[in-house]
């Protein structure tokens, strides 16, 4: 009778864990609600709003000089991508991305004035608020920070343009770019002889690194790159030439001098901080051989002004 007493009671405790685990709500990887006993699914509106948009992200802010070496009161610019991947009657999920960082985003859509609130997390220190507004493939609002005291601009305004993120091996920089490094400037020792006393004395000249025409000619997504074609670059273009296979597939960079570099095109579009994955087996020996050589290669400096 014992015996029977407990597996009575083992079988009741069963029954109690599979009814609990009939009601169970879990998430899909789209954020979906499913209930696993009914099986309801919370619809999705709006899919025509979906995708990327991306554009200028700009705020006033102290800013730092690297020529000068001094701060400034100035405005900050960026290019932002915001990724729209779901809308319910709720709720409305996505991704920011800027300068290397990619944060997830929660909030809500006004169907009525085409408008959204979402907020980032709120645990990293450059989490902020977007309040925005739709206009046809257009984005217009602003970003206002959680925490002001921790960024050089917590208010901006951003201009975003709806576009689809496509890979091509074939972009390349536009042949007008501005291939000057404003980023690092390094100090060089120089000499000049004064005229009316005959005496030679030094100064201290702030220099800039220079990239070559080679960044127009050398593609490392299209091309086998071997030592002959990388011995006498300069450090910069093969940085250059790596950083494009990156570009092309959507990388955003945390280097501003990257950045700069490639905000010049309009198929930059920038889209995750990691595609590592995405590059072809190519691409991938190719970085590895600019990867050896920019560790013992040298630059080319010269003076400029802004």
């Amino acid at each position: 009778m014992k015996i029977l007493k407990f597996t009575l009671i083992t079988l009741s405790t069963i029954n109690l864990i599979s009814c609990k685990k009939d009601t169970t709500v879990t998430e899909t990887p789209k954020d979906s609600l499913i209930t696993k006993k009914d099986s309801v699914v919370i619809p999705e509106v709006h899919k025509e709003y979906y995708g990327i948009y991306t554009g200028e992200f700009a705020g006033k802010g102290e800013l730092y000089d690297n020529e000068t070496r001094e701060y400034y009161e100035g405005t900050d610019y960026k290019r932002l991508s915001l990724k729209i991947n779901r809308i319910t009657q709720d709720s409305v999920y996505g991704q920011s991305i800027v300068n290397g960082t990619q944060r997830p985003f929660r909030g809500v859509f006004n169907e009525g004035t085409q408008s959204f609130i979402l907020d980032e997390p709120g645990n990293d220190k450059t989490d902020g608020r977007f309040e925005i507004k739709l206009k046809n493939d257009s984005i217009t609002g602003k970003w206002t920070a959680f925490n002001k005291s921790a960024v050089k601009a917590p208010l901006k305004n951003l201009r975003l343009i709806k576009k689809e993120f496509v890979y091509n091996p074939n972009f390349m920089l536009d042949e007008n770019s501005d291939l000057i490094d404003w980023e690092n400037p390094k100090d060089f020792k120089e000499k000049y002889t004064d005229e009316e006393t005959g005496k030679t004395e030094t100064y201290t000249a702030a220099k800039n690194r220079i990239a070559s025409d080679a960044v127009f000619k050398i593609n490392a997504s299209k091309q086998k790159l071997t030592e002959k074609d990388l011995k006498n670059l300069r450090k910069l273009d093969m940085e250059i030439i790596k950083n494009a296979v990156f570009a092309r597939h959507g990388y955003s960079f945390k280097k501003q001098t990257y950045r700069n570099f490639f905000e010049q095109t309009d198929w930059y579009i920038p889209v995750s901080n990691n595609v590592d994955s995405e590059l072809s087996p190519m691409e991938k020996d190719n970085v590895a051989l600019l990867n050896r050589f920019i560790k013992y290669a040298e630059d080319k400096y010269d003076s400029f002004g802004r």
